[in-house]
Order: structure tokens, then sequence, then C-alpha cells
């Protein structure tokens, strides 16, 4: 295993975290990181491990805290730079800009990340959580067959909240810049800069614990290197097709709670209603005023879905 830069710094994770790189098979390197207790005993105590996919614009350390819950209620964590975030390679020459060649690329990262995820002799068995994008990733790798016994999606992306006049608007103008060569643009209304960076807390939609939101823009005045802006509009069109292939694929047969805060206002509440009410094995849980960042809300709706997520991977372990 290849030792990859891990900021610990601004984790505030448990003891034991680290990070390696790993390489997919179109040949990109991938940082993926991991806490466990260095303790043997503590190790042997722990019930299994979360797979942990993070949203768009997101990096490990920012799970430093959630690695921390998890850890607290028996679970190991390992999470993974999404290519083009974090320390991962960048599939443009501009690191500020979110962007993919092909939505179904991020599979080639969930592969690498699986089998670098097998070799790290983490406890079993394999649970995932999946926030946002990773919701949108998580669900794709799940129907092809990610081997847990449960999951968890946080505001999961099934679908991105605009207003309806706008839909057809990012629908066209991210399918004419494929054909007419600025796909590797800015989407408009987004700016290079991160969201975390630019926002005032008065007005951000992630959290209202003002806590956190320092501790998340903290992390990027620490390191810069962290930060990523918005998405291109190859990125939007490659989402709007991934997700609209979704709507139309089945859910897995596979024991399901989805977190959604009542102010949502990231990804479309009526994609994740819709999915959930028809998830064999699935329940939606609704937080009050519950923003995008469920697990980085405030501390009584961080225990509440903590203890909520725990519990119910504790019943199918």
């Amino acid at each position: 295993m290849i030792n990859a830069p891990f900021f610990s710094d601004i984790a505030q994770g448990p003891d034991g975290g680290s990070a390696n790189w790993v390489k997919t098979n179109d040949g990109l390197n991938i940082r993926v990181g991991h806490w466990v207790p260095a303790d043997r005993g503590a190790f042997d105590a722990l019930k299994g491990t979360v797979l942990l996919f993070p949203g768009r614009s997101e990096y490990i350390e920012k799970y430093g805290p959630s690695a921390a819950d998890f850890m607290s209620r028996g679970y190991a964590t390992v999470a993974i730079d999404w290519r083009g975030q974090g320390l991962s390679d960048k599939t443009t020459d501009n690191p500020r800009l979110g962007d993919v060649f092909d939505f179904k690329d991020y599979q080639r990262d969930v592969a690498a990340f699986m089998g670098h995820v097998s070799g790290l002799d983490l406890p079993k068995p394999y649970f995932l959580v999946a926030h946002s994008m990773g919701g949108c990733i998580g669900l794709r790798a799940l129907i092809e067959g990610l081997p847990v016994k449960a999951v968890s999606f946080s505001a999961p992306m099934w679908g991105i909240s605009m207003a309806a006049p706008m839909r057809p608007l990012a629908w066209g103008i991210s399918g004419m810049s494929r054909k007419m060569g600025f796909e590797q643009s800015l989407a408009p209304g987004q700016s290079a800069q991160s969201y975390i960076s630019r926002v005032a807390f008065a007005e951000n939609t992630l959290t209202s614990d003002r806590d956190m939101f320092d501790f998340m823009r903290g992390q990027l005045d620490a390191h810069p290197e962290l930060e990523l802006g918005g998405p291109s509009l190859r990125w939007l069109n490659e989402s709007l097709h991934e997700m609209r292939r979704l709507k139309e694929a089945t859910s897995p047969e596979l024991p399901c709670l989805t977190f959604l805060g009542t102010n949502e206002a990231i990804v479309d509440p009526a994609a994740i209603r819709s999915r959930m009410g028809n998830w064999p094995m699935g329940a939606l849980q609704l937080l009050t005023a519950g923003r995008h960042e469920v697990m980085m809300e405030t501390p009584v709706m961080r225990t509440e879905v903590f203890d909520a997520m725990t519990e119910y991977f504790d019943r199918h372990r």
C-alpha cells in the first residue's frame, strides 16, 4: 500500500486515521482514508465497517467527526475522495472545477475503493453511508452488487432542486456544451470558489449549526488544496443523465434508511420521497428544520441521526 497525505490536524476524527493511494482501472490515483482503533481489543470489539461515500466537492477529512460518531457506536469507517475531488487526480487542468468525463466513471472509483477495502482486513459486515452525490453513486453501486448488509442515505442526489423553468434550460445548455466544446465551463450560477468559503453562515443551506459551519470553513482555510468550486457543464449533463437512468431502475432488495431534512434546498425532496415510498425494505426519516448536511447539523440532530443509523445497522448485521 502507498501512503497518501492525511490531514489529522483538521479531521477531528478518532485516533488511527490514515490514507492510501489506490489506482483505478483507467489509471487515476484515488485517495482512500480509514479510521480503525490501533488497540487489538478495541478492533475485535467492532461490529462492522461503514463505507462512506461523500458528496460533490467533499473530501475524507470532512468526515472525521462522523467517523468518531461511528467509532463510539462500534463501527470503523473508510471514506473516499472521488476523482476530481480532494487530493484525488483531477479530470481537468483547473483543480477548482468539479468535473467528470462520464458519471459511470465513479463506479471505477468504487471498484478501486472496494479492492482496497478488502485488503485492509476491516471488520465485517460492511454498511454503506452515502451523502448527496455519493447517494447517486451509491445507488448505482448497490444495483451493481455492492456487498453491504444495509444502507443509509443522507439527502441523496436522486434529483437536483431547481425551479421547473430551469430544468429544460439545464438540459439544453449542458447538452449543447458537449456538442460545441465548452463543456468544461462552469455551470450557470456557479463559482470557482467553494460554496462554504463564499457564503455567510446566515445564508448557507448546508447546516444550521454554527460550529459545524466554522469547522468546514476552517478545514479549507488550513488546507486550500482540498477546496473545489462549482461543477462543469459536463458534470451537470452527466449527472442529469445518470439521475434519469436511476429513476427507471428498481430499488435493490436491501434494508435502507434515508434521512431528509425538512429544509432541504440542494437535492430534490420529491425524488427522495418517491423512491423511498417504493423501496420494499426502505424507510424515510424526516428531520425537522434539518438542512442538507444532516450528519453535520446541530448536536441534537447529529445524535438522532447517528443513533438511528447504527441501531439500524445493528439490527441488520
